[in-house]
């Protein structure tokens, strides 16, 4: 793949839609849908992305729609705490119980889903923290950042059982597939 210039939109497979803001000697800075603005080593990112459309020179400045700069911007605030976002729990499972049933005689553990559910918002939340700090860590080579947020990935990844319990979609965890 040849070098991505300014203005180029990309798809990447855990980031989803971008646009690269500007390249340096061996790095890419691209604002991501799902990720907000990152550094990505060119050598890996290449790997992980495709090119969706590419400027024709450098005068040919991507045109964005409404709906795609009020997309970016909710996901920017969000990202950085600046939207509250309720994350609610399904229909299905308000008042439900989780059981957790030991294989010996003793007695099953009744925990009520909601409680269960805060508990994993709340890991999310904290997964979420732990990005940004590991995204904006100064002394973090751009190699140790993507190979952390590798590791984050996969932690989504094993977390996508839990996604039954999100009443909207857009709350669900997303591992190094990019889907839900």
């Amino acid at each position: 793949m040849e070098e991505l210039t300014v203005g180029t939109r990309v798809q990447h497979e855990r980031y989803g839609a971008g646009y690269v803001l500007t390249t340096a000697l061996t790095n890419y800075e691209i604002i991501f849908e799902r990720g907000g603005k990152m550094s990505l080593l060119k050598s890996t990112a290449m790997n992980e992305m495709e090119v969706v459309d590419a400027p024709k020179s450098d005068d040919d400045t991507p045109k964005l729609t409404w709906d795609e700069v009020e997309s970016a911007l909710t996901l920017i605030l969000d990202r950085y705490n600046g939207l509250e976002h309720d994350v609610e729990l399904g229909d299905r499972w308000k008042g439900g119980t989780l059981t957790l049933v030991p294989a010996n005689d003793a007695l099953p553990k009744e925990i009520p889903i909601e409680v269960f559910f805060h508990k994993i918002i709340m890991l999310r939340d904290r997964l979420r923290v732990l990005e940004q700090n590991i995204n904006s860590h100064k002394v973090l080579s751009d190699e140790d950042k993507i190979g952390l947020q590798q590791y984050i990935s996969r932690i989504y990844g094993s977390l996508t059982t839990f996604n039954v319990l999100f009443k909207d979609k857009r709350d669900h965890f997303v591992g190094t597939g990019g889907g839900h």
